[in-house]
């Protein structure tokens, strides 16, 4: 029995499908297939069954996987202390980014680990929400900043802020909402926001939980540029809420009294990373910037 049967055996249990598994391993799917079967040969049982929607555990295969994601957390420590000893910190770490850099804090983050990590080489690649989930699931990233909700079990997240979003017009078509006409916001051309950002599910969200379908007239995932439509008549958007709360002040915008959505704003990075040296300083540097409590793995 090998180290990379258990790793496949593992990751096919936690993606439920054989081609998305062969995918995060960089393997090909007759390969996964060879070693889950070579792995059940050897131990004398079957641990998978096909179903209509990939394959699924049989109870021997629930009863070995603990066993499985031990032997595999053994040998990632065995690892890691050996990275441990032998002295300063280096390596490369892909971060990715999404939404302004100010919301992230990256500014004083990054040079904090700069200035404590000189031989750890932080590599920043700028991307929408759902993009740079994906990248860390595949482990294309090593780590990076997510706004939603995370639905992979292979994918570990640290919250960092909820988020708080209004919806903002152009100043001269606040009149068309008097007396809590929201109803009226579906009549209205919306300033659109790519598929793959997290803001365009929660403004999805805010459609269905009034029940309209507005037009949209443009499309920005920039969250100033998307403001600056606003203030110039193109549309009504859903926008962060600190930074219209300021367009409002200015006289730029107006934003819907009451009408609010919100979002979880989160560190991710792949679950079997755990106890990884650049991760634990990636994250006690992060939380030391946020003013956030390091969990006792990391501390």
């Amino acid at each position: 029995m090998e180290i990379y049967q258990l790793r496949t055996f593992v990751t096919v249990a936690q993606q439920g499908h054989l081609t998305q598994a062969a995918e995060l391993l960089h393997l090909s799917q007759p390969a996964v297939t060879a070693q889950i079967k070579a792995l059940e040969e050897e131990v004398g049982m079957q641990l998978f069954e096909r179903n209509a929607g990939g394959v699924s555990l049989t109870r021997a295969g629930q009863e070995l996987l603990p066993e499985a994601q031990g032997v595999l957390g053994a040998a990632r420590d065995i690892i890691n202390h050996a990275r441990k000893l032998k002295g300063q910190l280096a390596g490369q770490a892909r971060i990715g980014v999404t939404l302004m850099p100010d919301i992230l804090k990256l500014g004083p983050w990054v040079a904090a680990l700069v200035a404590a990590y000189p031989l750890l080489e932080v590599q920043l690649n700028h991307g929408v929400s759902v993009d740079v989930l994906n990248l860390v699931r595949k482990k294309e990233l090593d780590a990076g900043f997510y706004l939603g909700r995370n639905p992979y079990m292979n994918v570990s997240t640290v919250p960092l802020q909820t988020l708080s979003f209004r919806v903002a017009l152009p100043v001269s078509w606040a009149e068309q909402l008097e007396g809590g006409k929201l109803k009226e916001l579906g009549k209205l051309p919306w300033v659109g926001i790519s598929q793959f950002s997290s803001l365009s599910k929660i403004t999805a969200e805010l459609w269905r939980e009034l029940n309209i379908s507005p037009k949209k007239v443009a499309e920005s995932d920039h969250l100033s540029v998307i403001l600056e439509l606003v203030a110039a008549g193109v549309g009504v958007a859903l926008v962060r809420e600190e930074d219209a709360l300021a367009w409002q002040a200015d006289g730029r915008v107006w934003l819907v009294p009451e009408l609010r959505k919100s979002a979880d704003l989160q560190f991710v990075y792949p679950a079997d990373r755990a106890g990884d040296p650049v991760l634990e300083t990636l994250l006690r540097e992060l939380l030391a910037v946020w003013k956030l409590p390091c969990p006792q793995s990391v501390a």
